[in-house]
């Protein structure tokens, strides 16, 4: 049995971690609604594309696909990361329930030699083990503050000069459903050549120059969306991980305190019955 000095060393220690758990939940109020204006923001964007992509569809089977994991560096924020990397997983295994069900069916599916751009540390680390071989490009110091759109336009970039072949690019991501829950999602962004062949978009006439433009534009704009809901994700994440690691230090004060007042009440009834027993002897 722990002794009252042990119990009270570890009152202190929770005591301090509590104080800790308070202020990062506070930080992280304040910076998620900073991270909910970025997002309503970013959301624009990505609204813009999905209209364009829903009137003008691809004719085009896209059997090559680029998948793009948005994650950040940051951790505790409860399991916000792993749902990203679950979801890539089951994508990448063609299970049934995963972000891309019900995409195109005359789309190749993802599969698992497809290749991988991760975003984020966290992310990067749990998708090594098992998909290490299919990394083509990886990003961190991203997310650490409010993403920008100059963030998104360097990814976009670099994926684009990189030389990595892909009919149409898929973003796996964190959706924001509300302040205290969120569900990995998938986003599926037309390549150049799948443009180029779609019956709806040569309506347009648009030049060669043009459509490249507009295919690297889109994706700067759907990864400049992802990565600004995913951070409100995670912000959001991250204080309710905070608020329940608070909630937890204080039931276990609780307990301790009862343990360390239990024990403080035995030691004094044994040293009274000490005194009374030697003064009845006398």
């Amino acid at each position: 049995m722990a002794t009252l000095r042990e119990i009270e060393l570890r009152l202190k220690s929770v005591r301090n971690i509590e104080k800790i758990t308070k202020s990062m939940k506070m930080i992280a109020s304040s910076k998620l609604a900073k991270a909910q204006k970025a997002m309503e923001a970013g959301k624009a964007y990505g609204i813009a594309n999905k209209e364009v992509f829903t009137h003008v569809p691809s004719d085009k089977p896209t059997p090559n696909k680029l998948l793009i994991v948005v994650s950040s560096d940051k951790g505790l924020c409860g399991g916000i990361h792993s749902s990203v990397s679950k979801a890539t997983r089951r994508a990448m295994a063609n299970v049934e329930d995963s972000p891309l069900a019900g995409s195109n069916p005359n789309d190749a599916t993802v599969d698992a030699t497809s290749p991988i751009v991760v975003v984020g540390d966290k992310s990067k680390a749990q998708l090594l083990r098992v998909a290490g071989d299919n990394f083509q490009l990886t990003f961190n110091q991203i997310g650490r503050d409010i993403p920008t759109f100059a963030d998104a336009a360097i990814i976009a970039d670099l994926i684009i000069t990189g030389n990595i072949k892909y009919d149409s690019v898929v973003i796996v991501h964190n959706k924001f459903v509300s302040a205290i829950s969120y569900e990995p999602t998938a986003v599926e962004i037309k390549g150049e050549e799948a443009l180029k062949e779609s019956n709806a978009f040569k309506v347009y006439e648009n030049e060669d120059d043009a459509t490249k433009d507009f295919a690297e534009f889109s994706l700067a704009n759907a990864i400049y969306a992802a990565l600004t809901e995913g951070h409100a994700c995670e912000q959001s994440a991250r204080r309710n991980a905070m608020d329940n690691a608070s909630k937890n230090a204080k039931d276990m004060i609780n307990s301790l305190q009862m343990q360390y007042n239990r024990g403080r009440q035995a030691a004094i009834t044994n040293e009274l019955v000490d005194i009374i027993t030697g003064a009845s002897a006398l």
